[in-house]
């Protein structure tokens, strides 16, 4: 009787011969679109670094980066998708065979590319390339493009893929599977502990942009109402309604953003809404908690779904207002910081720490951890891990290339005086004068009128010394819209409007986080006591969350009530630990790759593994072994901690110097555990390359194979054969359908 059934049922997927009969539709005006989008993307490339000129306009940047990321799309990751991964959408993805409506859960690949999209889109992407405006736009716009389409997206695709194959097991997991004991034990170590630092981290950003912010805590707080009655809506009133739901979950959306706007004016919304630091740290991570435990449909996708309208609606909002502003860059190409060691906004040279500031942006290996976190456990298709995986780290590229425009588009002294540390500036306007001014940049021409006027039109009592980033973003976003809509009165509008973005834009990867630091605990403790790999183990479930919570909220806690900003010494670790984790990642799915026996194209993981690997280790070196206090943690240690010996006071406060002392002893010690970590990791890999090598037969560690009963298009629009394969679905009755095929 089931032989029956299955043979009722439609195509669970399409025949090679379906694939490239779509393929080859149009195939002339194909050619001719392709040919005038390299074209664009050349002239983009041309006039940013050969022509340049006095003055560069900013759309070449779009140009650039909206060509060079579709050409990699439609050519290199399908050229990755035939040779490497190989998917076969007959079979069945966890989702699918291991479906328990709470963790594994079959989901439309445009609801599931919101989620991944927003769970990996965090900080790193808003942040780093401001930061490394530093160094100039130039060295910045090359790797956030070639680094994603090369090293990037490419770990993010397969990544998923193979954890997908895996059952939806984590990185950790799967190192242990394919490295053995030693390197698997070290991958498992590092990516806890840094993952514990990096939900810290991300969660302390949220907490600074919503702190004493009553539009920003109302707006974002409604957004869980809202994503409750989204996932409800569609799991049980109308199932598979995508289009419907997005449309009245975006108008509920704008609604509290502009409620959030008039509920801060009030003085019961102030009283209601305005929250400190502690009492949002103890919101967060009660919210982490249980974001993390409830089903993934209920709560955490529709949400994140819901965020990535905001979050890809602003940046190409800021994308249309460049192209239609087209304001003039203010950075030069390569600054006169690209040749030294002590810079006034990230100290250290220009290789390895560009690489290192811009992380999340070109390269991130918070990524895996999704990718081998909830998003597998959610995919219908194998297909789809190409427009998820693959697709979704091009958007955050692009949204990293967008805050490194409205950076650089930013008077450079008004830059400056922002990104530079209070210690500098003294934290005073004519102490930042005189701090830029001593810089001895070209063509900087700052005055005490021009901070405060700056500071006045965004309703801030000042601006200088207002580092980590976001403040800057926030500025230079505010900038160029303020041309598009509303003029310079609207300034104040769309800086708080860009502070709250940031916020929304950042908490998403927090319950993300959570959410697959619980999956990494329980694989972890799986190992020992194998109940705990069983997601539908209640227990197993709130045990591990509540540890995880409980390290990442501690961390938090300390930085909020700590003075000088406990975690926020830490925040220099995250660039580099992040880096680790990329390199812990690429390498697991290297040794993968060489089991299947597939040496022919071992390269495409090989080559950013093999950069990233010498960019972390070198940026870690440099972190513990030099001697240049701005730059070495151990030379800052051992530089408070003589003058403190010596009762010298004027580097500080002695409680200030003493909390320094601490901080970059954790500082150094934690570097030199991380990258410890990284290199067993690496090498013990790079044994099993050989080892594969040597051996000359397939080792499979892949789930077995289960023929699949679901159908799903793999791209972010049906091609034809789909849509008619989909009618065939949809035509069924009820009771013929599989309950995952509903979401």
């Amino acid at each position: 009787m089931a032989q029956e059934i299955v043979q009722e049922l439609p195509p669970a997927a399409l025949t090679e011969a379906q694939i490239a009969t779509d393929s080859g539709r149009n195939r002339g005006l194909k050619i001719a679109m392709w040919i005038g989008i390299g074209l664009l993307g050349a002239l983009g490339w041309t006039m940013l670094a050969v022509v340049r000129g006095e003055t560069v306009n900013a759309i070449w940047f779009v140009f650039a980066g909206v060509a060079s990321y579709l050409i990699a799309y439609r050519f290199y990751s399908r050229f990755i998708e035939k040779r490497i991964a190989k998917p076969d959408d007959n079979r069945a993805t966890p989702a699918e065979y291991k479906a328990n409506g709470k963790d594994y859960v079959a989901t439309h690949r445009n609801v599931l590319f919101g989620h991944h999209f927003a769970a990996i889109a965090g900080a790193g992407p808003l942040v780093g390339p401001v930061l490394a405006a530093q160094w100039g736009f130039l060295p910045g716009t090359i790797w956030i493009i070639a680094g994603v389409i090369f090293a990037g997206a490419v770990q993010d695709y397969l990544v998923m893929f193979f954890s997908t194959r895996r059952g939806g097991r984590s990185i950790g997991q799967m190192a242990r599977d394919q490295l053995g004991r030693i390197g698997g034990t070290a991958a498992i170590i590092a990516t806890l502990v840094i993952m514990v630092i990096i939900v810290a981290i991300l969660s302390l950003v949220v907490v600074n942009a919503l702190a004493e912010s009553p539009w920003g805590v109302f707006s974002v707080g409604m957004t869980i109402p809202i994503a409750l009655f989204m996932g409800v809506y569609l799991r049980w009133i109308r199932p598979g309604r995508i289009t419907e739901i997005s449309i009245i979950g975006f108008v509920l959306l704008m609604a509290a953003i502009i409620a959030g706007g008039w509920v801060g004016g009030t003085d019961w919304g102030v009283a209601l809404f305005t929250l400190d630091k502690v009492a949002l740290a103890w919101f967060i991570a009660i919210y982490g908690f249980v974001a993390a435990v409830l089903p993934v449909w209920l709560l955490l996708a529709p949400r994140d779904y819901l965020s990535t309208f905001m979050k890809i609606g602003v940046i190409v909002l800021l994308a249309a207002a460049v192209l239609i502003v087209n304001p003039i860059v203010q950075a030069p190409a390569v600054s006169q910081f690209a040749s030294t060691e002590v810079n006034p906004v990230v100290a250290g040279n220009i290789f390895p720490f560009l690489f290192v500031t811009i992380a999340c942006g070109a390269l991130s290996g918070f990524h895996a951890l999704i990718a081998s976190g909830t998003t597998p456990k959610m995919v219908q298709k194998e297909r789809q891990t190409r427009f998820i995986g693959f697709g979704g780290m091009l958007m955050e590229s692009f949204v990293a290339l967008m805050a490194l425009v409205a950076a650089v588009t930013l008077d450079q002294g008004i830059y400056f005086a922002m990104n530079s540390s209070a210690a500098a500036t003294g934290g005073t306007v004519q102490g930042a004068v005189d701090w830029v001014m001593g810089l001895g940049l070209t063509g900087v021409d700052v005055t005490p009128e021009m901070l405060t006027s700056a500071a006045q039109s965004v309703g801030e009592e000042s601006i200088v010394s207002r580092t980590g980033g976001a403040p800057t973003l926030a500025m230079g976003l505010a900038n160029i819209l303020k041309d598009l809509f509303g003029g310079t009165a609207m300034m104040g509008f769309w800086y708080h409007f860009a502070i709250m973005f940031e916020a929304l834009f950042i908490l998403t990867a927090v319950d993300a986080g959570t959410r697959v630091a619980r999956f990494m605990l329980q694989d972890a403790f799986g190992n020992f006591i194998p109940k705990f790999r069983d997601n539908s183990w209640r227990l197993g479930v709130w045990i591990s969350t509540a540890i995880m919570v409980a390290a990442w909220g501690a961390i938090l806690l300390m930085g909020v009530t700590d003075p000088l900003g406990g975690i926020n010494t830490l925040f220099p670790l995250f660039g580099i630990a992040n880096q680790l984790l990329a390199a812990i990642a690429l390498a697991v799915v290297m040794a993968i790759v060489a089991a299947k026996q597939n040496f022919k194209y071992l390269w495409i993981v090989a080559a950013p593994l093999a950069f990233v690997a010498v960019v972390t280790i070198t940026g870690s070196f440099y972190k513990i072994f030099s001697p240049v206090p701005q730059v070495g943690y151990f030379a800052n240690h051992f530089k408070y901690r003589d003058a403190l010996a010596a009762g010298d006071t004027s580097l500080g406060e002695p409680a200030a110097m003493e909390a320094i002392v601490r901080n970059t002893l954790v500082q150094g010690v934690l570097s030199i555990l991380f990258v410890t970590l990284a290199i067993i990791v690496i090498i013990t890999a790079v044994v099993a390359v050989i080892r594969s090598y040597r051996l000359g037969k397939v080792v499979d560690t892949e789930d077995p194979v289960v023929p699949s009963r679901i159908f799903g298009a793999a791209g972010f629009i049906a091609t034809p054969t789909e849509r008619k394969i989909q009618a065939e679905w949809d035509a069924l009755p009820e009771s013929l359908r599989s309950d995952a095929a509903r979401h």
